[in-house]
């Protein structure tokens, strides 16, 4: 070995994993805000250490690289096209997910960029003995990565009835009365629910997970695999039976409120279920399995080739299983790994750099946030819905009512608070836009009575609100309900973005051409907010009488942050 290549080594190394360490980084930061804020994707945060012991364990049985020299150009070519091709289809992929950062699509266009450049880079080191070695590991990431909602819409809403069917019908065996309607389960003692949490896709995805994992721990055969994965879903559903089931009669023989005490409890122990059960069947394939030419190194079993199988290469490179040697990455040089860390860098601050050309006018807002009136008559908190959870992907949510009386209206009129917070860069701007009065209370059967109405609050410490007062009336009880909605961005320039107006009752749109629109004038989640004050009035009730509650009502509940 020469004196330049021995000094080429380090430097390989280190722009290596300083270019891979990006790429990962990146990648997994993204995921992760589906991961935070979706709990059916919360376990994606242990796959990337499983991703990386998993790789370590693929490291300590590597088998030989291959160094023919007659493959060695193919093969260099093979992975710098990949490599190029890939890196370019990161930066509008970045640019994408800046601007829309919960559209799944991206997260398995991004994961699928980094795979392909890992495994080139591994192709190029060791051949394809390398790639079929390593691939399952690399590939592990994308167990994390959310499904696309045209999959996985038609599977919740499928799993929750089935689950709602079955459990109704089995309560009933018990006799206990129960009638389905959808994933709704009518009990004499109130309704009961089968969302998402109780339907099985969380714990499918996660029994997904498991039996991959475990199934790459035991080495076994693709179709041992499979059979694994299979029988891991197979727990995790009959699990959530059990679950539902035993919810539903908690309700029916308790309270509507026992189910809250019990309904974690359960999730966790049908995890805890799936991953007991799918070791079990593991270590049972595991002992029925054969492998060829295999030792045993403590606990786990390691494929050793027979030195007959190995090709005729040099001294140094038969005994390579202490380090790599530099001739693995001879098809790859020094200064094409530094000029791929050298474009990684470059996508992120173009990107970054772009976003903040578009916000070189915006200045901050003043920040406020609410104080509860936990005091007041009949005070309690409202459970936020699923559905709901799932539309906004906010980062702070909140629901209250209470009993207001007023000198106006001889009955007591009453009050809803509600208050959502969107972080930097958690979620698309267009999240807290889905939440208004007069797009959530018409699909909800209200009408709406008026155009609407901005009025600027004055508020303590010399902070002032804009609100839009709409209100609304209910065919069935003739209830009026008047509303006043405030929107507010962390940051905002002086004049209105009319790109991001919507005309009244109007969804955000959600369509290619819209989040383009985003990308191309930089409008990225700075930080927002909202609040929503609710009076809900009797026909006899007035506007007067609903503006005094809130003129009364809404100096207590805004306060000013420094």
């Amino acid at each position: 070995m020469s004196h330049r290549h021995a000094t080429r080594r380090p430097l390989t190394f280190l722009f290596l994993a300083l270019a891979l360490g990006t790429l990962w980084f990146v990648c997994c930061r993204h995921l992760s805000g589906e991961w935070r804020l979706n709990d059916q994707y919360s376990y994606g945060w242990f796959v990337p250490f499983f991703v990386a012991f998993l790789f370590w364990l693929r490291w300590e049985d590597r088998p030989q690289p291959e160094v023919r020299s007659s493959k060695l150009e193919v093969r260099s070519w093979i992975a710098f096209f990949l490599i190029v091709g890939a890196a370019i289809v990161l930066f509008p992929v970045r640019l994408f997910e800046v601007a829309n950062p919960d559209w799944r699509p991206l997260g398995w266009l991004h994961t699928g960029a980094v795979v392909t450049i890992t495994l080139a880079i591994i192709y190029s080191a060791g051949g394809r003995s390398w790639l079929r070695h390593f691939a399952f590991p690399t590939a592990f990431i994308f167990v994390a990565v959310p499904w696309i909602s045209a999959i996985e819409t038609p599977i919740v809403q499928g799993l929750m009835r089935i689950v709602a069917s079955v459990a109704a019908e089995t309560v009933s065996l018990f006799g206990v009365p129960a009638q389905v309607q959808g994933n709704i389960i009518r009990l004499s003692t109130g309704t009961v629910g089968v969302n998402e949490a109780c339907s099985g896709v969380r714990s499918l995805q996660t029994s997904i997970m498991i039996g991959l994992l475990f199934g790459e721990l035991k080495r076994l055969t693709v179709s041992r695999r499979v059979a694994l994965v299979v029988i891991a879903i197979a727990i995790a559903l009959f699990a959530n039976f059990l679950r539902a089931l035993f919810l539903v009669l908690i309700a029916a023989r308790e309270s509507l409120a026992a189910v809250g005490r019990w309904h974690d409890f359960a999730g966790y122990a049908i995890v805890a279920l799936v991953f007991l059960g799918t070791m079990l069947i593991a270590r049972q394939f595991g002992r029925r399995g054969s492998f060829p030419s295999k030792k045993k190194l403590g606990d786990m079993e390691v494929v050793t080739p027979s030195a007959k199988s190995l090709p005729n290469l040099p001294i140094e490179a038969t005994n390579s299983q202490s380090g790599i040697h530099s001739s693995q990455f001879s098809s790859l040089p020094c200064s094409y790994i530094l000029l791929l860390f050298a474009f990684l860098l470059l996508i992120e601050v173009g990107v970054e750099s772009w976003y903040r050309f578009h916000e070189r006018d915006m200045a901050p807002t003043p920040h406020w946030t609410v104080r509860w009136p936990e005091n007041a008559p009949g005070f309690r908190e409202l459970p936020i819905d699923e559905g709901v959870r799932a539309t906004l992907r906010f980062d702070q949510g909140r629901e209250t009512t209470w009993t207001s009386a007023n000198n106006l209206s001889s009955q007591p009129s009453r009050c809803f608070l509600f208050f959502f917070r969107w972080n930097t860069g958690g979620s698309s701007v267009v999240r807290a836009r889905a939440h208004r009065p007069d797009i959530c209370l018409p699909s909800a059967g209200w009408t709406q009575l008026e155009q609407g109405r901005i009025r600027n609050v004055a508020l303590k410490n010399q902070l002032t609100l804009p609100f839009h007062e709409i209100a609304f009336k209910n065919a069935s009880n003739n209830a009026i309900a008047h509303t006043y909605f405030c929107l507010q961005e962390d940051r905002r320039t002086n004049e209105q973005r009319t790109d991001l107006a919507l005309p009244p009752g109007v969804q955000p749109d959600w369509s290619l051409p819209a989040r383009w629109r985003a990308v191309r004038n930089g409008v990225r989640n700075m930080g927002q907010q909202v609040v929503e004050f609710v009076v809900l009035a009797p026909t006899a009730a007035s506007t007067e009488s609903a503006d005094t509650d809130f003129a009364k009502l809404i100096p207590n509940l805004i306060e000013a942050k420094n």
